[in-house]
């Protein structure tokens, strides 16, 4: 593997580095850092946890001056993956002089106003706090000379482009720009052939949806028996875990049920205030809560590397919402598991994405021993394919919450602060079931 120091980076740049415990860059990293010190634009696809941040960050920080106003812009779409993504600048760009701003929906305008009058180099930013910034005047893009959009599939899911487009046509037409994404949809294809000039297009792992290093199992049971069988699968764990649901509710219930079982859990999900989701988050990132509960809303924005366990409490209903899920274990080249609970109304859901994955699967029904009695009615209901978080056809699979549009990530679904980065309005699609579906098996 390549070096940082053989990259090109400055001697300020590669101090951080190292002082990160880094020595060697991942493959994205080693193909894009040069590109964007060179100048030139660049698309990357990549699955989550590859160190595409620093792929990034690190050609801004070394090209940014100190004390020059904002030259440097990262648009994000949601709270949490805009204020990991400045996290990790921070260390990287330790002893480099430069000031970073985060600002999202959810926070106080005054907290940004003050970080922003103090000067600031790059903002990290979520689009529609982004355009409040704009309209008010508390940020000009004039000056920009990077500019990197992250997570473009996701933000496309959340109804952003319109946003994104509105801001880059502000930015001077001179400067040196970056989209990365984990998959490349025909709008998202347009968009950067529409903004970006002449990119190097880095596609090294659009074939990689396997999750490598993740042992994936699942459990096919009845939607009653799951929180005996979670117990089950966390107890032995000895890292942290991070347990998915498809809505608030179920986030909440699963969170209050480890609670009485004397776990010590912590949740997140879109209602949250930000204070609360924030300090949720501290928690767990600093190791004082062992188990993450949480919506999909929070599936981008977790980057914690003693994660050993992540648990898909219900099956995401578009494929790549899995990905995203299990990615959140075995970070930068460790191992981890994930297990997935199959209720008998999901079965449909689950055999489309066990289609995409692309390296052996435990049948946990098989090895434990566990016979699957699947009530006629439901086998006979044939589920539809998502594509993009749409559906083709208006059959929900049985669940309201989820990752696209109509689902629990998106404008249907997790938050009710869409501008905020974190989500949108509840789903309106008529089902009256507090848990988005859940039946009797």
């Amino acid at each position: 593997m390549t070096k940082f120091q053989d990259l090109g980076l400055n001697d300020t740049i590669l101090k951080g580095i190292i002082e990160q415990g880094f020595q060697e860059a991942f493959p994205i990293q080693e193909a894009v850092i040069p590109v964007l010190l060179s100048g030139r634009d660049a698309v990357g696809q990549a699955h989550t946890g590859s160190g595409k941040t620093a792929a990034f960050a690190l050609s801004m920080l070394q090209e940014i001056q100190p004390k020059q106003g904002i030259q440097g812009l990262i648009m994000a779409p949601t709270r949490e993956l805009a204020m990991q993504i400045s996290d990790e600048i921070k260390k990287f760009g330790k002893y480099t002089g430069l000031r970073i701003a985060t600002v999202y929906g959810g926070q106080g305008m005054g907290i940004q106003l003050d970080a922003l009058h103090r000067g600031v180099e790059i903002v990290v930013a979520t689009p529609g706090r982004l355009i409040d910034h704009l309209k008010r005047g508390s940020i000009e893009l004039r000056d920009i000379s990077h500019i990197v959009l992250d997570e473009a599939d996701t933000m496309l899911d959340m109804g952003f482009v319109d946003d994104i487009s509105f801001i880059l046509d502000l930015a001077p037409e001179n400067r040196v720009m970056s989209l990365f994404s984990a998959t490349m949809p025909t709008e998202i294809l347009r968009l950067s052939e529409e903004y970006l000039n002449n990119p190097k297009q880095f596609l090294l792992d659009a074939d990689d949806l396997s999750g490598e290093g993740i042992d994936q199992s699942y459990l096919v049971i009845k939607d009653r028996d799951k929180f005996k069988y979670l117990i089950d699968f966390i107890k032995p764990t000895k890292g942290q875990s991070i347990v998915f649901c498809s809505t608030k509710y179920r986030t909440r219930d699963v969170a209050k049920f480890l609670h009485q079982e004397k776990f010590n859990a912590v949740a997140i999900e879109g209602d949250m205030s930000q204070h609360r989701r924030e300090q949720s988050m501290g928690k767990f990132r600093s190791g004082k809560a062992d188990i993450l509960v949480a919506t999909d809303v929070a599936s981008r924005g977790i980057d914690v590397p003693r994660v050993e366990l992540v648990v898909n409490y219900d099956v995401p209903n578009q494929e790549m919402a899995y990905f995203h899920r299990i990615g959140r274990t075995a970070r930068a080249g460790a191992k981890g598991k994930a297990v997935t609970f199959v209720s008998y109304s999901s079965v449909g859901d689950w055999n489309l994405i066990k289609r995409q994955i692309k390296v052996p699967l435990t049948d946990l029904n098989q090895e434990m021993g566990i016979q699957i009695s699947i009530p006629d009615p439901l086998k006979r209901q044939a589920p539809s394919r998502r594509y993009g978080g749409q559906s083709r056809s208006n059959y929900r699979g049985g669940r309201s919450g989820g990752y696209g549009r109509g689902g629990g990530h998106g404008r249907g679904g997790d938050s009710r602060n869409n501008r905020g980065g974190g989500g949108g309005r509840t789903s309106r699609d008529g089902n009256k079931n507090r848990y988005g579906g859940r039946s009797r098996w």
